[in-house]
């Protein structure tokens, strides 16, 4: 119908339009396709200070001299940082192909079983407050297109949003995290300084990942910053306490 001017008259928003916003604005389980490799970046950042300080703060603690420190430390950043790196590769692609298998499930069920899933769309609406008539009409635009069908109930139903990140990039943002950071509190022992400046490099490593970490939790990068501070000195004082403990028991043997 058109207007007297002869232009189309606006009508109510189309059934299919408003089924496609609504696949559109559903909540995603995860921000990765935002955030990228941060995620690996902190993960291998934080592992490769808090493992590496630990072995210096252990040998210290166990008074045995400065080489250990080297040979133990620079073996802990190739192995566990490739441990590391490993991990994230496996749990990014894990991630892509669980996205994969529930994806081809839903496929198959909307042909198998399509009023079972066309009252999962349905719920799923409800839930956002679509009502009466409205309601009727989405579901029917939402189902009568199968992308947009499954991709409503992945992201609804199965809180499953698509994988964007690489499984071989995030394992290098990862490794390439740990051997940045894992390596600071070995420097000072390389330059023949000793714990103290070890000790001040990596809290400065420390609050500076917890600070980073915060463009991803959303939370004040002071207070980020010192949590993460936080978590390294406890993971130090254990292991030194572990160190000095261990060196007493074996003094005690020795007598």
């Amino acid at each position: 119908m058109s207007d007297p001017t002869g232009s189309p008259a606006e009508g109510p928003k189309a059934p299919a339009a408003a089924g496609a916003a609504v696949v559109a604005t559903a909540p995603a389980r995860a921000p990765t396709a935002r955030l990228l490799y941060l995620r690996d970046f902190v993960y291998g950042g934080i592992d490769g200070a808090v493992t590496t300080f630990a072995i210096v703060a252990g040998v210290v603690g166990a008074a045995l001299e400065p080489a250990v420190i080297l040979i133990l430390g620079f073996a802990n950043l190739v192995a566990d940082g490739f441990s590391m790196a490993a991990g994230s590769f496996s749990a990014t692609r894990t991630e892509a192909e669980e996205y994969d298998r529930v994806r081809r499930d839903i496929r198959r069920a909307i042909v198998t079983t399509p009023e079972h899933e066309r009252g999962d769309v349905r719920h799923a609406l409800t839930h956002r407050g679509v009502s009466g008539p409205q309601l009727d009409a989405m579901v029917d635009a939402i189902t009568s297109n199968p992308d947009d069908w499954v991709e409503m109930l992945l992201l609804e139903r199965e809180r499953l949003a698509p994988v964007d990140r690489s499984p071989l990039r995030a394992a290098a943002s990862t490794y390439a995290a740990f051997l940045v950071c894992g390596v600071v509190p070995l420097i000072p022992y390389v330059a023949g300084i000793g714990f103290t400046v070890s000790a001040l490099a990596t809290a400065a490593v420390f609050f500076a990942i917890g600070a980073l970490k915060s463009r991803w939790t959303g939370r004040n990068w002071i207070r980020s910053g010192l949590g993460t501070l936080g978590i390294g000195v406890l993971a130090a004082g254990i292991a030194y306490g572990v160190g000095h403990g261990l060196r007493l028991i074996v003094d005690g043997f020795a007598l």
